[in-house]
């Protein structure tokens, strides 16, 4: 089934050219279904290439997806054009009574500053109260994933003195759990950060479990109990040269703690073209994610504040072990723990 997007949103070129099909407004109204209604906060600078990777994942689902854009407020956006931002995206003032089946909180390149630094630090934690009750499922990404972990459960970060950078083995958990249904028990995810969440601050919190977890990276996938909320550390959503463009970048920019990306480039030379890896899990974490959400989510949209308020989302599937790799015998491809 489609994705349903704005008229003129810039991503349809590219979607169309991918063999994506994606409807806009009158045309997905004319279709007798109800869609699942997804909100996107999206906090990166680059927001149009940002829409892209998020509707090519949510396009894999064979579900109808109607998708709203919601920006902030109090931080005024450098690196996309005012227009798009008045034609396309929405404050929460103008969306805080709608009911969503999902939210997707995007990262955002400040994992260095304090949370409190973060100009829009007080008005993320406003959207995250809201989508308490107005939003059945959120998935965070990244620096999204580790603002929520703070203000929600406390989980405190980490600055690292070098960037975790590159395409990192990740252990699968459970491999009955629906979120991560079909995974191998190992998946490549990309990395790109300069800050870690505290493992012990994580495994002391009954809420949370670890879906997934690699020896570099840590933990990569987290989920609450009822998998009302699901935290991606690291960038499943990434496109096949995001990581090549940010190593260009942070080395114009004469950055030191800025490794060379790991498991990227075939034989870590940057002349060839790279790897594009982890597509598979990434298809399948989000196809996942929207089904669960799907088979779960009322019909009535309106009955979520109610069911939230109730903590009635959902059974309690959790797994509550230590991280580790699946494997007895102590096998860690595609690695160097001495590096």
């Amino acid at each position: 089934m489609p994705i349903n997007i704005p008229s003129g949103l810039p991503a349809r070129a590219i979607l169309d050219s991918e063999r994506i099909f994606a409807l806009e407004k009158p045309e997905a109204e004319a279709q007798n279904v109800r869609p699942l209604r997804l909100v996107v906060l999206n906090l990166m600078p680059k927001k149009i290439e940002t829409e892209t990777q998020l509707l090519r994942l949510i396009s894999k689902s064979p579900l109808q997806v109607d998708v709203d854009f919601m920006k902030t407020s109090t931080h005024e956006a450098t690196h996309t054009s005012h227009d798009h931002l008045v034609k396309f995206y929405e404050t929460l003032d103008v969306l805080e009574n709608n009911c969503y089946d999902g939210l997707v909180v995007t990262g955002a390149p400040v994992e260095h500053l304090p949370f409190e630094d973060v100009d829009y630090w007080d008005e993320f934690k406003t959207i995250l109260d809201w989508a308490s009750s107005h939003v059945f499922s959120t998935m965070y990404l990244c620096w999204g994933a580790m603002g929520a972990l703070n203000y929600r459960y406390g989980i405190r970060k980490h600055i690292l003195e070098q960037k975790i950078f590159g395409v990192f083995p990740q252990f699968l958990q459970d491999e009955y759990c629906f979120i991560t249904n079909g995974f191998d028990e190992m998946a490549l995810q990309p990395h790109s950060r300069l800050a870690s969440m505290d493992e012990d601050d994580i495994a002391r919190n009954p809420e949370l479990q670890v879906l997934t977890w690699g020896p570099q990276s840590g933990p990569g996938l987290l989920a609450t109990k009822d998998f009302s909320e699901v935290f991606a550390l690291g960038h499943w959503e990434y496109g096949k040269y995001t990581l090549k463009e940010e190593y260009e970048r942070d080395m114009e920019r004469g950055m030191s703690n800025v490794p060379f990306p790991h498991n990227y480039f075939p034989h870590d030379d940057p002349t060839l073209e790279p790897l594009f890896s982890w597509r598979a899990h990434a298809n399948l974490l989000w196809r996942n994610w929207l089904n669960w959400v799907y088979q779960t989510t009322p019909y009535d949209l309106r009955e979520i504040p109610q069911l939230r308020a109730e903590k009635r989302l959902g059974t309690d599937r959790s797994i509550r072990h230590s991280p580790e790799s699946p494997r007895g015998d102590g096998y860690q491809p595609f690695m160097n723990l001495d590096d």
